[in-house]
């Protein structure tokens, strides 16, 4: 089985099918009233553009219900093909919440419909020196109500048995293409959280790190589609481990996490780092300790010491596939942000110079426990701390 199969085998294709009325018509000559000797540019120049029939406020509610289905797949998933590839292990929450969103947007397309008469009478109403324009435009209520659908579409995505090579390697492209749009959608949502919420900030709650939490859980979820991304996963577990139940965030901590948001918004060093942690675990060291071969005492006081076996780096192969998404859309409705990308060299040094500090501490213990003969070595599981906290203010995963 190849590679990109392996990947299609883990994934879903939700395609989110959502038609919203324009409630705009073409802005023809005849509409505009023209002062003595003035003269429009001609067609091949400028276009009059367009008139609207209605408050355009009227119709928010379905293009909010639209972006937060599309937020919603993006929160696990990444843009694939006019869709969004999402793990097979999140489908059943994903596809749980955009009914929940179709119910909405059917509620909604009832009460838009049932006052649509109304609203287009109070636009004329307000723009009464127009009011025959628009009421030459509009559009009857049946035409109305079928452009205004949600619906969405779950598919799964294999290649063909018999394709010619030449489209075989265009999909297999479009596949490899997934991790790299994964990572910009990443660096989008922390360049999102460096500019709003870190920059120029003394001391931060909990709550303004939730990006961090939702950054973590997508690139978890998607981890088997870039080996790097496992211990960039590892070096955010690490950090959220740190954080306090209560309290402000402030001091090394904070700056800690600006080093790691910086890192994140910039794609290509979010790969250099994954890669870089990759290339520093050390091998695995086989020992005759593993075998199952009697050694006699006398033979084994005169063996030198062996230093404990590592496990072996975590790549995206050994990734679980199921993870845990429970708190899914914890956070989903958080305003949306805008921001540009900000300098992260800084922001790599600093994580770096913590993982060789990181490296250096566990090789003195590694020592220390050779030469006391202890070589059983110690798993260490980062993750949320999930102690009950009385203060719903900080409170954040």
């Amino acid at each position: 089985m190849t590679h990109t199969q392996l990947i299609l085998d883990q994934v879903i294709l939700i395609k989110v099918d959502a038609t919203i009325y324009g409630a705009r018509k073409k802005l023809n000559k005849e509409d505009l009233v023209l002062a003595d000797g003035s003269k429009l540019p001609p067609e091949d120049l400028a276009s009059l553009g367009s008139k609207r029939l209605l408050d355009p406020e009227r119709l928010s509610v379905f293009n909010r219900l639209k972006k937060e289905a599309e937020r919603i797949c993006l929160r696990v998933g990444t843009r694939f093909l006019g869709g969004f590839i999402v793990p097979v292990a999140a489908a059943t929450l994903v596809t749980a919440e955009l009914d929940r969103i179709a119910g909405d947007f059917s509620q909604a397309r009832v009460e838009f419909l049932d006052g649509y008469d109304a609203a287009v009478q109070d636009w004329m109403v307000k723009h009464p020196e127009f009011a025959g324009i628009i009421e030459t435009a509009i559009d009857s209520v049946a035409l109305v109500a079928t452009r205004l659908t949600f619906d969405y579409l779950v598919v799964s995505v294999a290649l063909p048995e018999q394709l010619p090579k030449q489209e075989v390697e265009r999909l297999e492209n479009k596949i490899g293409s997934l991790s790299e749009q994964m990572f910009h959608e990443i660096a989008v949502d922390a360049n999102l959280l460096v500019e709003h919420s870190l920059l120029g900030k003394e001391q931060v709650t909990r709550n303004a790190l939730r990006p961090i939490k939702r950054i973590r859980d997508k690139l978890d979820g998607l981890s088997f589609l870039d080996h790097r991304v496992a211990p960039v996963v590892a070096t955010i577990d690490d950090l959220l481990g740190k954080i306090p139940i209560r309290g402000s965030i402030e001091g090394g901590l904070l700056q800690e996490i600006l080093a790691t948001a910086m890192l994140l918004a910039d794609p290509d060093k979010t790969r250099r780092h994954g890669e870089g942690l990759l290339a520093a675990q050390p091998l695995e060291v086989t020992t005759d300790a593993d075998t199952d071969v009697d050694v006699d005492d006398n033979e084994a006081e005169a063996e030198p010491s062996v230093l404990p076996a590592l496990p072996p780096p975590v790549i995206a192969d050994t990734v679980a596939n199921d993870p845990d998404f429970t708190d899914l859309f914890d956070g989903i409705f958080d305003d949306d942000l805008e921001a540009e990308s900000a300098s992260d060299d800084w922001a790599l040094a600093v994580l770096l110079d913590k993982h060789q500090s990181n490296q250096e501490t566990e090789h003195d213990g590694d020592q220390a426990n050779d030469s006391e003969n202890a070589a059983e070595p110690t798993t260490v599981t980062a993750g949320d701390d999930e102690e009950a906290d009385d203060s719903d203010q900080d409170y954040w995963f």
